[in-house]
């Protein structure tokens, strides 16, 4: 599918996210507050807990990675246990990958560039919900969230 991908039951989607898709989307999700990591990289967290941040591959990802590696721009998000991790890497591996750094960590690593909006709508909802207060996730759900 040249241009786009297609997610089983979904149409064939041409427009790939972007930075400012993710930054519009964590931000539409309640009481996010968007920030920086230690490195200067963009990061979105609810109540001082990050679910979501930009998370270019360092040398020990390149080498693990070798040939696979990708080389758009990567998105780091949470995961609400190791068990969703395996299933998204299982299931979405085009767009979703993992390095050692991670290993035993809730989180997966996205290709930007591969996913699209509503992929990533989905992936950023899951990630605040994984990081959110019970009750604050509650009333989001309960909203239609």
């Amino acid at each position: 599918m040249e241009g786009g991908r297609r997610r089983p039951g979904w149409p064939i989607v041409s427009d790939m996210a972007t930075w400012d898709d993710v930054h519009r989307l964590a931000l539409a999700l309640p009481q996010t507050v968007a920030g920086s990591s230690r490195d200067g990289r963009r990061s979105w967290s609810v109540k001082d807990k990050t679910f979501a941040w930009e998370r270019p591959l360092r040398r020990g990802d390149l080498e693990a990675l070798g040939d696979a590696a990708p080389e758009g721009p990567v998105l780091a998000a949470r995961v609400p246990d190791l068990g969703a991790k395996e299933a998204l890497l299982a299931t979405d591996s085009d767009v979703c990958f993992t390095t050692p750094h991670f290993n035993g960590y809730p989180a997966i690593l996205v290709r930007l560039d591969r996913v699209a909006p509503p992929d990533l709508e989905e992936l950023l909802a899951e990630a605040w919900l994984s990081r959110a207060p019970k009750r604050l996730a509650r009333e989001y759900l309960d909203s239609g969230g």
